[in-house]
């Protein structure tokens, strides 16, 4: 199966267990009457542009703020200093985050996730998000700031998806993201549960908890809350010393084929594995063969886990950046690599990622 053909297939899985989960609730089957059609329609505009020679991804991952109210043990984004405790000056307004999402709204674009930082900081940015009742929003979230505001907001508008981060069970929950911090998240889950809101958890796979989270009981366990999607998210020690932490090849080929397991056996969750379904898309998603990235301060990025911009979407559309020689030469370093260690192929080929942004930022100053 060919990378369009694969990603439409998971799409559709999309809406179908969403529509199951919805279907005997009030407010979930107002938003499918508008969601299940928008769907369908963003399709066929990605498919009109395919047959144009234009690629358009199913998803785009826009972290709204460099904010975030936890210090995690391991995180990617205060490790690479995007994250911090003080908002930079010159993030995008919500204003700017409209016509981004407006774009994407256009080319067909489903689902925009929305990461940070904490999103749940910019609360402008979500009821912006709010107004786009064809595109998912899944908003990956600590948790800790889901208070009854919040969830008003996401009762009423079901297109906006809580993600909540997780470890495992509350002991690894709270070792890597603070003390309490598995029991708000209980509480939230509870909150959720009450309202009839779908939501997700967050999983990031180390080589200490792969062998509880990738299994049918602790699914099972979620499912019974009412999680309706997992995302597994392979850990990359962008921070110093934290390798260990990391899948071996063995490790990520055994955590590969549990999903597919999982798949089987819990029929009715959607279960997403990053980097691993990339066995099923010839490669790495990211530059724009299956999403990409724009940083709080609106630079166009491969992956979040790439953090290399050579476009701003202040100053340049959607479809630009798409194009984009950064972005083609980007795609052909994730084709043709075949190995699959520390859980990301971009995050391994930093050096030559780099290079390759440097060398077309002295070709356009030419």
């Amino acid at each position: 199966m060919n990378l369009q053909a694969y990603m439409e297939q998971g799409v559709s899985g999309i809406s179908e267990k969403v529509t199951r989960y919805y279907l005997k609730n009030a407010a979930g089957i107002r938003f499918l009457a508008n969601f299940v059609p928008a769907l369908n329609k963003s399709a066929k505009a990605r498919a009109a542009y395919e047959k144009n020679g234009q690629h358009i991804p199913q998803f785009l991952i826009c972290s709204i703020t460099s904010r975030c109210n936890l210090h995690c043990r391991g995180c990617y984004a205060r490790a690479g200093s995007i994250c911090s405790d003080a908002a930079a000056n010159d993030q995008m307004t919500a204003d700017e985050w409209r016509s981004v999402f407006s774009q994407a709204e256009k080319l067909g674009i489903s689902f925009i996730l929305l990461a940070g930082g904490e999103p749940l900081m910019r609360r402008d940015v979500l009821e912006t998000a709010a107004c786009f009742p064809s595109i998912a929003f899944p908003v990956f979230t600590n948790g800790t700031m889901l208070d009854d505001a919040y969830l008003s907001l996401f009762d009423a508008h079901r297109n906006l998806i809580p993600v909540l981060s997780i470890e495992g069970d509350g002991v690894a929950t709270n070792a890597r993201r603070g003390a309490g911090v598995a029991e708000k998240i209980d509480a939230v889950i509870k909150m959720l549960q009450a309202k009839r809101i779908l939501y997700a958890a967050s999983v990031t796979v180390t080589n200490e908890n792969l062998r509880e989270v990738a299994t049918k009981d602790y699914l099972s366990v979620l499912r019974a809350r009412d999680c309706g999607i997992i995302f597994y998210v392979e850990y990359v020690p962008v921070e110093k010393e934290t390798e260990y932490l990391t899948l071996s090849e063995s490790e990520a080929d055994w955590l590969n084929q549990r999903v597919c397991d999982l798949r089987d056996a819990q029929n009715d969750m959607c279960i997403f594995s990053f980097p691993g379904d990339e066995q099923f898309t010839e490669g790495c998603l990211a530059a724009g063969r299956g999403f990409f990235h724009i940083n709080p301060n609106g630079g166009a990025e491969p992956c979040p886990f790439s953090p290399h911009s050579s476009l701003n979407v202040r100053e340049s559309n959607l479809t630009d950046v798409l194009n984009s020689t950064f972005f083609d030469e980007v795609r052909r370093i994730e084709q043709a690599d075949t190995i699959h260690d520390s859980g990301c192929t971009l995050f391994r080929h930093a050096d030559e990622v780099r290079a390759l942004l440097q060398a077309n930022q002295e070709s356009s100053t030419l």
